[in-house]
């Protein structure tokens, strides 16, 4: 019994020596100065004591990009995502299910881009790394690219002309034309992608075009398609300095007049070497009961002749054939008299078309019966005499 109970005793101070020890040893580590900051994990603990959130997967990565950005990413991005380096770089090795388009810009796709990415991945390629690219803050399409996707046939989409914010500069490629501006624009969204206005976007194709044919069918073509007024593309081509350049001041100068195109800018050339009146270009006629009739390419309102030039290129089928007899029956039934043409004969014979108009016009100055065609609300515009 006495050894019993000294047995007893002895382990119960074990247990309680081995309990003080336990307890000192705890106090003296939570302690001890670790060097951390409060709430900094132990790195040889951080696995047990917390976690880490996953990377994205290369498919969500994919994915992600395929709605916002038509599978387009660029290295940045992707880098952020969680995507590793060296995946970026298998994955665009040929044979990959990826390719580059532009440095650090990548297409997430075997097939060939098309006309929207090839446009996106310049934005993308201008941007700043961190800004987001579709916001259009640090980078926007503009001149031919961006007239190309508002259905602007003459303008070429690439190379594509980009703005960056002054005075930043990058690099040029054959694809890509970095524009640095102090001038920063509206920017608007275009089948997704960041461009700037139609009447910017008109004024940089002009300062970067060298063919003033090209120029003056494509300024025609932006303003005939309503996607800016020719007072506004004057007063940008102004701020920007390029009424200076000849081409663009006689483009500036038909748009003003009323030209619309470079047919009737070829006309408006043949008639201002005569002595015969100046017309009204794309004046608006009505009936006397307000019915609107037609709009004439030239109009000479005192004696109510009319000048159609009707290119084969939108008269070649048969419906638009018949429109167009339709509307010469109806100017020539409100006593109209019309000059039927083409651009291929004011280019080839100008003389004869300039016999049948002088013609025409002396018939009509001297008939008794005026027509009964009105043209309302057309006003010349001037150019300020101020470049």
């Amino acid at each position: 019994m006495i050894t019993t109970k000294q047995t007893t005793g002895q382990s119960q101070t074990a247990k309680q020596r081995a309990a003080h020890t336990t307890s000192r040893t705890s106090r003296q580590a939570t302690t001890r100065p670790t060097g951390r900051t409060p709430g900094q994990a132990d790195s040889r603990t951080a696995g047990h004591t917390t976690r880490r959130t996953p990377a994205k997967s290369t498919g969500q990565v994919a994915a992600q990009a395929a709605r916002r950005q038509f599978n387009l990413a660029t290295r940045h991005q992707l880098l952020s995502a969680g995507v590793a380096d060296g995946t970026i770089t298998s994955r665009t090795r040929p044979g990959g299910p990826w390719q580059r388009l532009l440095p650090r810009v990548y297409l997430l796709q075997t097939g060939p881009p098309d006309h929207r990415q090839r446009a996106l991945a310049a934005v993308l390629y201008a941007a700043e790394p961190a800004a987001d690219p579709l916001s259009g803050a640090t980078a926007a399409l503009t001149g031919g690219a961006a007239l190309a996707l508002l259905g602007i046939r003459e303008a070429r989409p690439t190379p594509a002309d980009v703005l960056v914010r002054a005075p930043r500069r990058l690099l040029a490629t054959p694809q890509v034309r970095p524009l640095a501006t102090s001038r920063w624009p509206r920017t608007i969204t275009v089948s997704g992608i960041p461009c700037t206005r139609p009447v910017r976007a008109a004024a940089d194709f002009a300062s970067r075009a060298e063919d003033p044919d090209r120029i003056r069918s494509t300024l025609a073509h932006v303003v005939q398609a309503g996607w800016c007024h020719p007072q506004d593309l004057h007063a940008e081509l102004r701020a920007a300095r390029l009424l200076t350049r000849p081409a663009i001041r006689a483009a500036a100068s038909e748009l003003v007049a009323g030209v619309r195109s470079i047919a009737e800018a070829l006309a408006r050339d043949t008639l201002t070497a005569t002595d015969l009146p100046t017309p009204l270009w794309n004046a608006r006629l009505y009936t006397p009961d307000g019915t609107f009739l037609a709009i004439p390419d030239a109009y000479w309102p005192d004696e109510g002749v009319a000048l159609e030039i009707d290119s084969a290129e939108y008269h070649y089928t048969r419906d638009a054939w018949h429109a167009t007899l339709l509307r010469r029956l109806r100017l020539e039934s409100h006593g109209i008299l019309v000059v039927s043409t083409t651009p291929s004969m004011i280019r080839g014979t100008p003389t004869e078309v300039l016999a049948a108009l002088r013609t025409l016009l002396k018939l009509g100055a001297h008939r008794q019966t005026p027509p009964t065609a009105q043209a309302r609300g057309h006003q010349q515009l001037q150019l300020p005499l101020d470049y």
